[in-house]
């Protein structure tokens, strides 16, 4: 598998996940400009990481604008939904138990 081998959906986000171990998930996220903004309170804790694009989150009442090369750590049980992102914005998450 390639990283970079994916095709951007037209609405919406396709996530693949990489690699499930023990206590560690690895996804790959791939988004449209169209996003459903859902908001988020997970059991784990995520590592961000936006590898191009751009997106722009609410963490807890924040807004927090990610670009290519940024990274973000929310801790499990942080309310948060992502409210905008630009056509094929490309994410590498963490999950961890």
């Amino acid at each position: 598998m390639n990283f970079y081998n994916y095709v951007c959906p037209n609405s919406g986000e396709t996530l693949t996940t990489l690699l499930m171990h023990k206590n560690i998930k690895i996804n790959r996220i791939v988004s449209s400009n169209e996003i459903e903004p859902i908001e988020y309170k997970q059991e784990e804790d995520e590592w961000v990481f936006v590898v191009q694009g751009e997106a722009t989150l609410l963490i807890q009442e924040e807004t927090k604008i990610l670009k290519s090369g940024d990274i973000l750590f929310i801790p499990k049980q942080i309310p948060h939904r992502v409210i905008k992102t630009k056509q094929n914005t490309l994410w590498l998450t963490i999950h961890i138990t």
